[in-house]
């Protein structure tokens, strides 16, 4: 019995460790990923919003065609002076990229349908006019296609609180 404790407090500690470290690699993201909006594509408020988070979608993800997704890969994007997005190609590895060339990593469970992984955005109960002027999705994204999104922002790109 005293070595099956053993294991089970082992294991008890890779886990903790493991959850420390995606922790600590969130928080890193956040202090140094460079900010990049992408522009929310339309789409009917009255559905939008549902209880105290708002579905997203993203403009940048409606460019590409369906026979052209593979089901992992990254987005490769270039950034205007403001920050915004806009698309260059779908590719499945994180390299080449060509200067002033961003990546973005997704999954595509379905063909039509690509998920950069911040497409719900939660905020406090009965505050959804706050967010109805939402244009941009703000994303911290470091040098492996890895995103966090980070807030919305209006059309003059400033951060929605």
């Amino acid at each position: 019995m005293k070595k099956f404790n053993w294991l089970i407090l082992i294991n008890l500690l890779l886990v903790l460790g493991y959850f420390l470290y995606s922790i600590m690699e969130k928080e890193k993201l956040l202090t140094t990923g460079q900010l990049v909006l992408l522009e929310l594509a339309p789409v009917d408020p009255r559905s939008l919003m549902q209880g105290d988070y708002m579905q997203l979608d993203y403009k940048i993800a409606r460019d590409f065609s369906e026979d052209s997704v593979p089901k992992r890969g990254f987005l490769v994007v270039k950034l205007d002076q403001a920050g915004i997005a806009s698309p260059v190609r779908i590719q499945t590895d994180g390299t080449p990229i060509h200067p002033g060339e961003q990546l973005i990593r997704y999954t595509a469970p379905e063909p039509w349908n690509i998920n950069i992984g911040a497409e719900s955005y939660f905020f406090q109960e009965g505050k959804a006019a706050n967010y109805d002027s939402a244009r941009y999705g703000g994303l911290r994204i470091d040098a492996k296609g890895n995103s966090l999104l980070v807030g919305l922002y209006d059309k003059e790109r400033k951060l929605l609180k």
